[in-house]
């Protein structure tokens, strides 16, 4: 070490020397006497405010909190420097607490605290905190204050309180989730439905006071879907996925109408409803609207006021139509089709209920028009089948086809069939099973020449290809499908069943003709071929006095797949007399050979619904009435359960079942459409919408009719309510009165109702 720093420059060896003056000293002890060793005092800790927030406080009631900082030197106080507290609070300097009993509110209020230590040369640090001091009590309330979702659904919740703090949010039992654009304290969050359907709680409590709280009841449906008329392929008119739907909550204090959406035509297809549908880049659960002005709608099936998402006019070049082509005029005068009775009124356009494909996001409809022109024979007609996409209203590629058809047969004079547009009535909803959409049709107030058709079509993502044609009377003429309005059911094998109109029937002779089913109830495969078939004993009478067998429509009971009976099925007619059928092995001909049957006092112009081993059907000029089934013996209790008070004029009503699984909680709903504003209608006015407890129909739980804000459009024959997710959505002819199209100020109308929001 020396050698190195003889080598230093001078300043380098002077800064040598001073260092090892250094070492010495402290080795020595720093006096000199090699004895002692005592250090410097040690410096304090740096002054700090340990303190982040402060409680929040109420008016009226206690309050204290101590303001803590470590280190400094020797005793600390505190105090005030900007800012007041409220009214009834102090600070004491020496203890740092912050105490009394609050007289005045205080939201966000910043106070600045210094704290200062005993040093000779004092060390203060600062610090700015803020006071939250809520009125009392803490009020809470949340809205909406009920809801309906679908899984995985998102809804914005939000909370009204005088808690400056805000509120704190849970759900019981667990399930979704909670997100803000900030502190999940916010009065406003992004709630997201859980992924199990369900009823769920929601509460919103106060963070200054835990014991103050607010709750809501949320149901979550995980219904995907109303695809089809009546629900489902069976046709049972049931949706076992309601939760926010009950006797509980179907009052006149909770439900009611919430909005209307205006279309162009009136609304004779069931609305159908998809959940969670993305759309322009966002997802809405969606109701779909078909209309006799050869219209499509897709609104937010929630949003109030309505909110449409697309329209598409099924005529215009884009969907296939020809220049100038309109939609069919219908009425007393024109007779563009049928015998100006005006049963379909004012026009004809889609009148069958469409139906929907989830795997493909496609919805299949039927559209009808013409070229105009005069007289009406001269004029072209044309009836499409459409792929629609669901997202857009556009055609899907290869759409739409034109309808036409023919089959081996003698009742156009000659070998072969042909199917005619301006005749063939599409009033029957569409079904689509086995990867085909099958159309079936009828007549125009039974002007000849008609008969009853199916048709079978299979789309490929760029074509449709026709793939069986039926005609059920190919060689006596009539026959026609319209079911009131009913689709052809299907049971789990695939097979179709439907009821037939006037017509003869001849299927029972040994050699042909032998191919008539005119007032039949038919099961077909799915290559349109008649497996079995059942005929009244009364069918010659049916089809000489018009008294359609085929009236009502056909739906499937029992749905087995093992054991001796696997399909029941039902349906009936004008004569009032209800068929309970093996699918399977329907009897032919002669009431005898059915497997049960009885009448229920008056003419059926509706399908059946079934649920809980019940059945529920609304005869003409008669009450809404509940059959109990055996699941033992396969039948029907031929007096009924229970019954509503109200009676359902022509032409009764076609009920739907809503509830959480096969419960104690369903409940029926029915349309009254007596005033159908047609010719032969008794009158014109609004659809009544009812709902009854399903256990007992004579407890009737609401109707339109009871409050003014409630009433619906005036009423459209035949239709029938969509319930799905705390909604009912029924389809009406708006203010129109049964005048020409476009008489009125508002052609059509979808009603919406739900629980109130309040």
């Amino acid at each position: 070490m020396f050698e190195q720093a003889m080598r230093a420059t001078p300043r380098q060896r002077a800064a040598f020397s001073l260092a090892l003056l250094a070492v010495l000293w402290s080795c020595s002890g720093g006096h000199g006497t090699g004895s002692q060793n005592t250090q410097p005092p040690p410096l304090d800790p740096p002054l700090s405010i340990v303190t982040s927030s402060l409680p929040n406080g109420l008016v009226g009631r206690a309050y204290s909190t101590t303001l803590l900082a470590k280190g400094g030197h020797g005793a600390l106080s505190w105090a005030l420097t900007a800012g007041g507290l409220p009214a009834g609070l102090t600070l004491e300097s020496a203890t740092g607490v912050i105490s009394g009993t609050p007289g005045e509110t205080a939201a966000g209020r910043p106070l600045t605290v210094t704290v200062s230590d005993s040093a000779a040369s004092v060390h203060q640090r600062t610090a700015t905190l803020q006071l939250n001091v809520s009125p009392a009590p803490i009020a809470i309330t949340v809205s909406p204050a009920r809801a309906g979702l679908t899984v995985t659904q998102r809804v914005t919740l939000t909370a009204t309180t005088n808690d400056y703090a805000g509120v704190s949010w849970s759900i019981t039992p667990a399930g979704g989730s909670f997100s803000s654009p900030g502190s999940l304290s916010g009065t406003a969050v992004t709630f997201t439905a859980p992924s199990t359907a369900g009823l769920y709680t929601i509460t919103a409590s106060s963070v200054t006071d835990t014991d103050q709280l607010a709750t809501i009841t949320v149901a979550v449906t995980d219904l995907a879907g109303v695809y089809t008329y009546h629900n489902d392929l069976a046709r049972d008119g049931a949706n076992t996925h309601e939760y926010a739907l009950t006797k509980a909550t179907v009052t006149t204090g909770t439900f009611g109408k919430l909005f209307a959406c205006t279309v162009d035509g009136a609304v004779y297809a069931q609305p159908l409803w998809v959940a969670n549908l993305g759309i322009a880049g966002s997802v809405h659960n969606v109701v779909f609207a078909a209309t006799a002005h050869d219209s499509l709608y897709a609104f937010d099936a929630d949003a109030s006021p309505c909110v449409q998402l697309w329209h598409a006019t099924l005529i215009d070049a884009s969907h296939g139509g020809t220049a100038g082509e309109v939609t069919v005029p219908s009425g007393p005068s024109g007779n563009y089709v049928g015998k100006s009775g005006g049963d379909i009124t004012p026009e004809v356009g889609v009148i069958g209920t469409p139906v929907i494909d989830p795997s493909s996001n496609i919805l299949y409809v039927v559209s009808k028009s013409m070229s105009p022109g005069m007289p009406p024979q001269s004029t072209s007609y044309y009836q499409r089948l459409h792929a629609i996409d669901l997202a857009t209203g556009n055609e899907k590629p290869g759409s739409p086809v034109n309808i036409t058809a023919t089959v081996a047969g003698s009742s156009d004079g000659g070998t072969t069939v042909t199917f005619r547009e301006r005749e063939q009535n599409q009033r029957a909803g569409l079904t689509f099973v086995n990867g085909t959409v099958y159309v079936a049709w009828a007549s125009h107030e039974d002007m000849p020449p008609y008969s009853g058709w199916i048709l079978a079509y299979a789309y490929n993502a760029s074509s449709f290809t026709q793939t069986a044609a039926f005609d059920t009377n190919p060689d006596m003429a009539f026959g026609g499908i319209w079911m009131s309005g009913g689709a052809p059911a299907a049971d789990l094998n695939g097979n179709l069943y439907v009821t037939t109109g006037n017509g003869v029937l001849n299927a029972t002779n040994t050699s042909p003709p032998n191919q008539d089913y005119g007032d039949s109830f038919l099961q077909l495969d799915g290559r349109l071929h008649v497996s079995s078939w059942f005929a009244p004993s009364d069918e010659y009478t049916d089809y000489k006095t018009d008294n359609d067998f085929g009236a009502g429509g056909a739906a499937v009971v029992v749905n087995l797949t093992a054991g001796p009976l696997r399909h029941l099925v039902v349906g009936g007619g004008k004569d009032g007399v209800l068929y309970l059928l093996n699918g399977d092995a329907m009897g032919g001909f002669m009431d005898g050979n059915a497997w049960q049957y009885f009448s229920l006092g008056s003419a059926i112009f509706s399908t059946a619904a079934f649920w809980n081993n019940t059945l529920y059907i609304a005869a003409v000029h008669n009450s809404l009435r509940a059959y109990a089934f055996n699941s033992s013996t396969s039948m029907l209790n031929p007096a009924p359960t229970s019954s509503s008070a109200a009676l359902f004029s022509f032409p009764g009503a076609t009920p739907v079942v809503s509830a959480s699984g096969v419960s104690t909680d369903g409940i029926v709903w029915a349309l009254d459409q007596a005033n159908y504003c047609t010719p032969q209608s008794k009158g014109c006015g609004p659809a009544v919408l009812h709902a009854y407890d399903a256990n007992n129909l004579g407890t009737e739980l609401w109707n339109s009719a009871g409050v003014a804000a409630d009433a619906a459009g005036n009423a459209v024959k035949f239709t029938v309510p969509t319930v799905a997710n705390g909604k009912v959505y029924v389809g009406t002819r708006g203010n129109n009165i049964g005048g020409v199209y476009g008489s009125s100020s508002v052609s059509g109308e979808l009603e919406v109702y739900g629980l109130k929001p309040d």
